[in-house]
């Protein structure tokens, strides 16, 4: 999050508001992964509450700055965002391979766990090798179970059998890993498409969830993928990983206010218990956290 430390120390170098630093906060912001849609939108919105509190001194538009950030974060009803945890529910993590998909799948099989909650994973990224194997390790980490197929198999054919196990043992949640992408968008759209149609035929009482994985040092080209699979099924919300160490984390602004899609859950490190549901207020006060000294 250091990128950020500079913006937050960039207020005590100004002695006055003007246009020079509203050009270079653009800037760093821009460069934050904020993207300019959102960037020009927040500078619009700083230079609006300035005008109206009458604000003369610089180190205030820090304050002003982040209220703006929390505000823009806060624009879905988070009463609806996890009322797939009163399952049952099948929740499908999506996403190109390396963003931590099947890491995403353990973590929040443990958060569910620990939760009270009944959880079974899904070993239906059948494409990737290894794959199966890695969920099969975190299963173990989480302490539930997994349904398996084979290697190459048809992972259609694994999300069915998931699905009948679920409802067997009366789990709460299922939580599916897919294949990161096939050769094409077009196998891609029909692979999703096979696997929801499963789901609402099999399991129609159970809520379902769409959680795309993305990679949060991976800035614009996260949204670029996000939006890859919006076009191909419909997505509920984002999991944004590796926001520790050198993440801008503006990424997280650009989801929200762009894609109309809220971030629900972020990872901030390798341990089962680095991925947590996503909070405005924390996730901006962290983001201008000051560097000491």
């Amino acid at each position: 999050m250091g990128f950020f430390q500079k913006i937050a120390n960039f207020f005590t170098g100004y002695k006055e508001i003007d246009s020079e630093f509203f050009e270079e906060l653009e800037e760093l912001l821009v460069m934050g992964d904020v993207g300019i849609a959102t960037t020009e939108k927040l500078i619009e919105d700083l230079k609006e509450r300035v005008r109206e509190q009458r604000i003369s001194e610089p180190e205030k538009c820090r304050e002003l700055l982040m209220d703006s950030m929390k505000e823009s974060l806060k624009s879905f009803d988070t009463g609806d965002l996890y009322d797939f945890e009163e399952g049952p529910s099948v929740v499908l993590i999506v996403g190109v391979n390396g963003v931590g998909k099947t890491t995403s799948v353990g973590k929040l099989a443990h958060i569910y766990k620990d939760m009270g909650k009944k959880v079974l994973l899904s070993a239906s990224d059948t494409f990737r090798a290894a794959a199966i194997d890695q969920l099969q390790v975190w299963a173990e980490r989480a302490g539930v179970d997994i349904i398996k197929g084979v290697e190459g198999g048809d992972p259609g054919a694994v999300v069915f059998d998931s699905v009948k196990a679920a409802k067997a043992r009366n789990a709460d949640i299922l939580l599916c890993d897919t294949a990161g992408r096939l050769h094409n968008k077009q196998n891609l759209m029909n692979e999703l498409k096979k696997i929801n149609t499963i789901i609402s035929s099999e399991y129609p009482g159970a809520k379902k969830e769409t959680l795309v994985v993305v990679d949060g040092t991976t800035g614009q080209n996260a949204m670029s993928q996000a939006k890859e699979f919006m076009s191909v099924t419909e997505v509920t919300g984002i999991i944004l990983t590796k926001l520790d160490g050198s993440a801008k984390g503006g990424i997280v602004l650009s989801i929200e206010n762009e894609l109309k899609i809220p971030v629900k859950f972020i990872g901030l490190g390798e341990k089962i218990t680095d991925l947590e549901k996503f909070d405005p207020d924390k996730f901006v006060d962290n983001l201008f956290k000051k560097e000491a000294g």
